[in-house]
């Protein structure tokens, strides 16, 4: 069993894609039972893991490609610090290779300026992460992702929608 305080937090990005409703993109996780964070029949928000040297925008700018064919966005806030979440613990020492307890996320909002034919949940060179996806007020994200995701994404919610009440 591995010691989930002795493991560091895997650093991520995540997009909060609006529409011009104000509606955010989420993505129904494809079911790949060997998903780092286990398999999961339920939706998400784009987000991925930081490459080396890469600044968190950037990694975000490139989740959010990889992961629905968009590049079409407009950034218009980052959170002020770092979210974080705890694995549950039959997926400490499984995910990533057992070398990270969670992860801490940098989020971004974007507004979405193309046409939804740019959505491509299948884009060349990655492997898909979604099998479906929708628009969905921001108020319901935190009752649409994994259990152990919820709080994070209501903290995420929390912050994010004074800005969007903004724009």
């Amino acid at each position: 069993m591995t010691e989930p305080s002795k493991l560091p937090y895997r650093p991520c990005v995540g997009v909060m894609l609006l529409n011009d409703q104000g509606l955010a993109f989420v993505g129904h996780r494809a079911d790949r039972p060997e998903a780092s964070e286990g398999a999961a029949k339920t939706w998400q928000m784009p987000q991925g893991g930081m490459d080396a040297g890469e600044t968190p925008e950037a990694a975000a700018r490139r989740e959010l490609r990889e992961e629905t064919g968009v590049s079409s966005a407009r950034f218009i806030a980052q959170t002020t610090d770092w979210l974080h979440y705890d694995l549950p613990p039959e997926l400490v020492g499984v995910a990533w290779r057992g070398r990270y307890c969670g992860q801490k996320q940098m989020w971004f909002a974007a507004l979405f300026e193309g046409d939804e034919s740019e959505i491509n949940l299948d884009p060349p060179g990655h492997k898909a992460e979604f099998d479906a996806w929708q628009w969905v007020p921001v108020a319901d994200l935190p009752g649409l992702v994994v259990p152990f995701k919820r709080a994070l994404y209501t903290e995420l919610v929390a912050e994010f929608t004074p800005i969007l009440k903004r724009d």
